[in-house]
């Protein structure tokens, strides 16, 4: 009986340090979860689940004397005699003459899994020169995918946010008037197949393809499902196995990966852009030992000219303009040297280089000439 009642205590103490110990790994799981930045689902892309886009030719009708000039455009005038003789009407190529018709592009984006009657968005765009969309109708116009087949047909009132006015004098335009857009504009005429149910693997894309990225992600998901069923084929993508319990689940399969939070992993990369003098630095940029000086010559060359004329009541002269030249010279004396120490962060490289008063443009150059030296560690990439 003493036996039992040790074993029954025995028994109980395991429970209790069962349920102890998976509390603390629980506890752990939620910490590193809470110390991660991103979703699987905003890092990764999976496969099947993608837009494909539509394009179309359209005439939109009813502008107010903005449309394209038929004299000129003569793909308008083509259209436009094309749509009328089908509706049963034989114009003459004299009796054209109107300048409220403009052809367009329209342009779409078909989501994943949009089924037939279903409506999407469409853009229209101005492709000749027409001045204005502002309160036309779009035509009847069948949007086709890269496939040549007819997937989206497309008709309504344009939307269009900009607008032009003026006269003679002046022009006033807010924003784009030869672009509009038409809400649940397009109608759904034919579905993409994909039978995302019958998988029997899942692979998964990075949209930033990393080798250590791709396995933090496997070990993410891995960890997740209790089983070794993801694993990385290359930098750019995860082959995910179907588990027993998600057979008939592949949905909810893609729905729990795509909430896991993994770290990204970056390369240490310079990116420039020398147009707009807009430098960006990853945070893994480092700086070894190195000193730098930057100074410039700036020469600036001043006219000030000055009119010199006879005075009151003289008899000789004349009035002449007499050149005055101020020419100054900074040779940038007060530009300093700064020694940069080895393994500095990105916030003590940007703060140094700022103290010596040196711009984007300066800096642009300098980062060049670090990397040329073999100082910086880091990849630069020119816009």
């Amino acid at each position: 009986m003493v036996g039992q009642l040790k074993n029954t205590k025995i028994k109980g103490i395991r429970r209790v340090a069962q349920r102890l110990l998976l509390a603390v790994i629980l506890a752990a799981f939620s910490a590193s979860i809470a110390q991660a930045s991103s979703r699987i689902k905003d890092i990764a892309d999976f496969e099947g689940v993608r837009d494909n886009m539509l394009v179309g030719y359209g005439l939109v009708v009813g502008l107010n004397g903005t449309g394209d000039g038929l004299a000129d455009g003569h793909f308008t005038k083509q259209s436009l005699l094309a749509m009328l003789e089908r509706l049963g009407v034989k114009p003459t190529q004299e009796g054209l003459d109107s300048s409220n018709v403009a052809a367009v592009m329209v342009t779409a984006s078909l989501h994943a899994f949009a089924r037939q009657g279903s409506r999407i968005d469409v853009t229209v765009s101005a492709l000749g020169d027409s001045s204005s969309l502002l309160g036309g109708t779009l035509l009847v116009t069948p949007l086709l995918g890269a496939d040549g087949e007819v997937y989206a047909v497309s008709q309504g009132q344009v939307a269009v946010g900009g607008f032009t006015a003026g006269g003679e004098g002046e022009t006033v335009t807010k924003g784009v008037p030869t672009s509009a857009r038409i809400a649940n504009g397009g109608i759904v005429e034919r579905e993409i197949k994909f039978d995302l149910a019958s998988l029997k693997k899942v692979h998964v894309s990075l949209r930033n393809p990393d080798f250590t990225t791709a396995r933090r992600m496997a070990q993410a998901i891995n960890a997740f499902l209790g089983t070794d069923a993801a694993r990385p084929s290359d930098p750019g993508t995860l082959v995910v196995e179907i588990p027993d319990d998600y057979e008939e689940n592949v949905v909810g399969l893609i729905t729990d990966i795509e909430q896991l939070r993994i770290e990204p992993d970056q390369l240490a990369r310079v990116i420039i852009d020398e147009q707009s003098g807009t430098i960006v630095m990853g945070d893994n940029v480092q700086i070894s030992t190195v000193a730098i000086a930057q100074g410039s010559l700036t020469i600036r060359v001043t006219e000030t000219p000055q009119v010199s004329q006879p005075g009151p009541f003289a008899e000789v002269g004349e009035t002449v303009t007499v050149a005055r030249t101020n020419v100054e010279v900074d040779e940038g004396n007060d530009k300093k040297f700064m020694v940069v120490s080895s393994g500095v962060t990105l916030q003590d490289l940007v703060n140094g280089l700022n103290s010596l008063g040196i711009g984007p443009r300066d800096l642009i150059t300098i980062l060049q000439a670090v990397k040329a030296a073999g100082a910086l560690q880091a990849e630069i990439q020119v816009m």
